[in-house]
């Protein structure tokens, strides 16, 4: 009889690989937990993402039975099965079909394909129990296209402690990194896709700390900062000495709103003359630098007392419905913030929501913020900023046009955003259209 072929050591050869592949698993968990803590993308590829798709594997076909998305193939057959009771086994139920589970940084996703009857909040409804089964800390479920969701798996909270990226010099115009998403991946504020923004939050919820990141990502831009804080400047007076032009009380800001107003409307004079639609279809050396204004606590706008505060309201209001109507083609850009944002501040404040197409929501201390920064947009996304607890600092719901996702931002400190502000201040521009004198 002809013995098995041997290695020096005296292992066969396919136990050999047998051997390998134990040390190998043996090495990786007993150097997992540091592993994890030190390079976690690292511990995810090669440890924790082959588990999690062994489970969604095996627990795939009870999962989807268990909440009701699996479908009787032969419903009479079934019954006539049983009746006859022949020992055959009844048809297995028809299953949503997946596509192939693809890894991410900190977790994993895949496509799957709707039964005849099935529509997406099918799916939304089954996320929890999803994250359940597979071990995971959240699911969540979008439409892909028609007949098909996207599965979107977090290993765990990539909010807890997001990683802020070393600064790469001014980076794209308008385009700034401000902190992570649910999904592992950066936070990105664009302006020249997204002009305009509405931030509300609670005190100490991270509202400041957003703006903080936003400023601090924008200051090396060459792009002019203009901010407005009809609380003496208690917040924007950090950044003064890179900021163009700053209101520190609404009479201010009226004069101010008004000077912009008048920048816009100049600029679309040079625009026509020069037969383009936008600032960006200019010449380089021709087209104006953009202009950012941040208004910060936007109640102190629109709160009145008397008929002459009234009439400065509706000015500011006025004035900044106009900038948002006019400004994303002619390079001026509104990030307006406030504790609460509500339409019992004004009509004006409803009509200037609607003109404001990217929307944060920190935790809110009434339900009446969080429905007007999110309600005309996403239900969904109402729902998950009013689950957001004290204990979750920093953590927001963002919604646009493009949908909606959960979000913290970079944690930028008073120090941080004054060192910030020093160091760039050579790059402010000056406006000179800005600077209104007191009448």
């Amino acid at each position: 009889m002809k013995l098995a072929s041997t290695t020096s050591a005296g292992v066969t050869g396919p136990n050999w690989v047998l051997v390998v592949a134990a040390v190998l698993v043996s090495g990786l968990l007993i150097a997992g937990p540091a592993l994890r803590r030190r390079y976690p993308v690292a511990w995810w590829l090669l440890l924790g993402f082959p588990v999690a798709a062994f489970r969604v594997t095996q627990t795939w076909r009870p999962l989807m039975a268990g909440c009701g998305l699996a479908v009787s193939r032969r419903p009479a057959l079934t019954i006539v099965s049983g009746l006859v009771g022949n020992g055959a086994s009844p048809p297995q139920p028809r299953v949503p079909r997946r596509g192939l589970i693809r890894p991410t940084s900190g977790g994993f996703v895949l496509l799957v394909r709707l039964l005849p009857g099935q529509v997406p909040e099918d799916f939304v409804k089954a996320a929890p129990a999803m994250a359940e089964d597979w071990q995971v800390h959240a699911v969540r479920v979008t439409s892909w296209k028609p007949g098909v969701v996207r599965i979107v798996a977090s290993a765990a909270d990539p909010l807890a402690a997001p990683r802020i990226p070393k600064q790469q010099g001014p980076g794209h115009l308008l385009r700034v990194t401000v902190g992570a998403l649910e999904t592992g991946d950066a936070w990105v504020l664009d302006l020249r896709r997204v002009p305009h923004w509405l931030i509300v939050g609670a005190t100490r919820s991270g509202k400041s700390t957003l703006i903080n990141a936003l400023v601090a990502r924008l200051a090396p831009q060459s792009v002019a900062l203009v901010g407005i804080d009809c609380k003496g400047g208690m917040e924007l007076s950090l950044y003064e000495p890179r900021l163009s032009a700053l209101a520190t009380n609404r009479e201010q800001a009226v004069r101010l709103l008004a000077a912009l107003v008048d920048l816009t409307l100049d600029r679309m004079t040079i625009c026509r003359a020069a037969r383009v639609r936008n600032i960006w279809g200019l010449p380089d050396k021709e087209r104006p630098v953009p202009v950012v204004v941040i208004v910060d606590e936007l109640a102190e706008l629109f709160l009145v007392a008397n008929r002459n505060e009234k009439d400065e309201a509706q000015a500011a209001g006025t004035a900044l419905i106009r900038l948002a109507q006019l400004g994303a083609a002619l390079g001026v850009f509104l990030v307006v913030a406030g504790q609460r944002v509500g339409s019992d501040l004004g009509p004006g404040v409803t009509a200037l929501r609607a003109q404001l197409g990217g929307r944060v929501c920190h935790r809110v201390a009434d339900p009446g913020t969080a429905e007007m920064a999110l309600g005309d947009l996403n239900p969904d996304a109402l729902k998950a900023a009013q689950a957001i607890t004290p204990e979750q600092a920093g953590t927001a719901v963002l919604a646009s046009g493009d949908g909606w996702e959960r979000a913290r931002s970079h944690l930028i400190t008073e120090a941080e955003a004054e060192a910030v502000a020093a160091e760039y201040a050579h790059l402010t521009p000056v406006l000179s259209e800005l600077h209104v004198e007191a009448p």
